[in-house]
């Protein structure tokens, strides 16, 4: 499974949006944050924005911020809010046209194939919803303690807009 790579974006912004409490981020600083290219990062802070992660601040003093505590995104959302949800398997039922095959027969259901590759993606999806922005901020920040200091700092350096 490949995921856009928007989505690793979208999540390394949340995260600096936790460290950011109540300060709004422009889609500017956040893209010069890692060198991104910012149009395609603001294409990704919009679609979080439409699915209630982060609110739009307009004006002199706008920018991004969380709309929600970050212990209440789960890392799913994130997934889901970039990626959209469908699944990334998706059983076309070839069965179907295979020697003995019932026309009739549900072969997503029935399909060891189609059963084992649902299985993997309620795994997948699980353990997405079960890590909110809050628990990776928590772990860089066990890794890393000075990460939302050096983060809030970085973000008053950059050039503004």
């Amino acid at each position: 499974m490949k995921m856009n790579e928007g989505v690793e974006w979208a999540m390394h912004s949340c995260v600096n949006l936790s460290w950011a409490p109540g300060e709004a981020v422009t889609a500017k600083r956040l893209a010069a944050f890692y060198n991104l290219p910012t149009a395609y990062l603001n294409k990704q802070l919009q679609a979080l924005t439409r699915a209630g992660i982060l609110t739009s601040v307009s004006g002199p003093k706008g920018g991004f911020q969380l709309a929600r505590d970050p212990r209440d995104i789960s890392l799913l959302d994130i997934v889901v809010a970039i990626d959209g949800p469908d699944d990334a398997f998706r059983c076309m039922e070839i069965l179907k046209e295979g020697p003995g095959a019932d026309a009739r027969a549900d072969y997503t259901k029935i399909c060891v194939i189609s059963q084992a590759m649902r299985g993997a993606e309620l795994t997948y999806r699980r353990e997405l919803a079960n890590r909110s922005i809050a628990d990776i901020a928590a772990e860089v920040v066990r890794q890393y303690p000075s990460a939302p200091d050096n983060t809030r700092n970085r973000f008053a350096n950059l050039k503004s807009s």
